[in-house]
């Protein structure tokens, strides 16, 4: 006769497993609320960005009794969901080039945006063709008559540039040479300067400005992103993340100063002084110009706090998101810009 077993107890293994079940799920919680609030405020920074342009026209032109433009708030959308795509795009090229040249970092590069961002630029400058098409209204210029009609103007000639432009874009980001997409991107660059200069005086000289003054904010703003992106996969490699945002701090102050000289040209040019504050467009700008003020002082918060990277990691990664966030704001404020009308040249 056998003697009696003692009763079988669980196997070490599954009850360690047990508690990291349970310990799991107890991380899991915050990990669920924290991934809540951030869909939150997510959702409601697009909002945000979604109504300025549709509503930010309205109050600027209506306190100086001028005539609005149609469609402007249609247009001021479009126009900042085209900036914003041509920004993802261009500062994604310019951030994974400087990636890979810091190195260091096993984790590798960040999903790319590109062909994300390109499609909903191609959405918004078929948008705008509509607009054209239909006088200020997109709903009426499906028709085929009213469109080849567009297509005969400057402004839908351009818009339709920009659509093909961004179509390419995002093939060629789809591709194994990613980088042809600079291409395409220089002509929505070249086709928003001719759209922004349609004076007869010395339009070369304002072309000319335009395509410094966006080359410049789509690697500052797009870049920034995609460096942070980057940063943050990076996480465990302090050193890589600090020679990332040293080499973008460099060219940045050089775009930083692009930007700002551009901008005053191109305002003395178009803006009489003394109409800064009776205009709709001064009053954008003015709004433009305080937003570019703290997106400076950001930028340098965030070039004192890098100092200290090698004691307290990731110390300058809360200004540069600010940063970001002051330079989406200031990319629909000028979106605004471009749908209100145009003050009379300077004498």
């Amino acid at each position: 006769m056998n003697p009696p077993q003692p009763p079988s107890r669980p196997a070490p293994g599954a009850a360690v497993s047990g508690a990291d079940d349970e310990t799991s799920g107890a991380d899991a919680a915050p990990a669920r609320r924290w991934s809540a609030r951030r869909v939150c405020a997510v959702s409601a920074a697009v909002c945000a960005a979604a109504l300025v342009p549709l509503l930010g026209t309205g109050p600027a032109v209506d306190e100086s009794a001028e005539i609005r433009l149609p469609g402007d708030g249609a247009t001021a959308f479009l126009r900042a969901v085209l900036l914003a795509a041509l920004c993802v795009h261009m500062g994604e090229l310019a951030g994974a080039r400087l990636a890979r040249r810091v190195g260091g970092a096993s984790a590798g590069l960040p999903r790319g945006w590109a062909v994300r961002a390109a499609w909903p630029g191609a959405v918004a400058a078929v948008g705008q063709l509509l607009l054209v098409a239909g006088s200020g209204s997109p709903v009426a210029g499906v028709s085929g008559p009213a469109l080849t009609a567009a297509y005969g103007t400057r402004p839908g000639l351009l818009a339709l540039l920009e659509a093909n432009a961004f179509v390419l874009a995002a093939l060629c980001a789809a591709s194994r040479r990613p980088g042809l997409a600079v291409v395409p991107l220089a002509g929505v660059v070249f086709g928003e300067a001719l759209r922004a200069h349609p004076e007869t005086g010395t339009p070369e000289v304002g072309v000319a400005l335009t395509l410094v003054h966006l080359t410049a904010t789509a690697l500052w703003a797009g870049g920034l992103v995609h460096v942070l992106r980057t940063r943050w996969r990076w996480r465990h490699d302090a050193v890589a993340r600090r020679e990332l945002l040293v080499r973008y701090a460099r060219p940045a102050a050089l775009l930083f100063a692009a930007i700002a000289v551009t901008g005053v040209c191109s305002t003395l040019r178009r803006l009489p002084l003394g109409e800064t504050f009776g205009t709709a467009y001064g009053r954008v700008l003015v709004a433009k110009l305080v937003l570019v003020l703290v997106v400076a002082g950001l930028a340098l918060a965030a070039r004192r706090r890098l100092r200290r990277e090698t004691a307290v990691p990731g110390a300058a990664t809360g200004p540069a998101r600010a940063e970001v966030v002051a330079l989406a704001a200031v990319v629909v404020v000028s979106a605004v810009l471009t749908a209100v009308p145009l003050p009379p040249a300077p004498g």
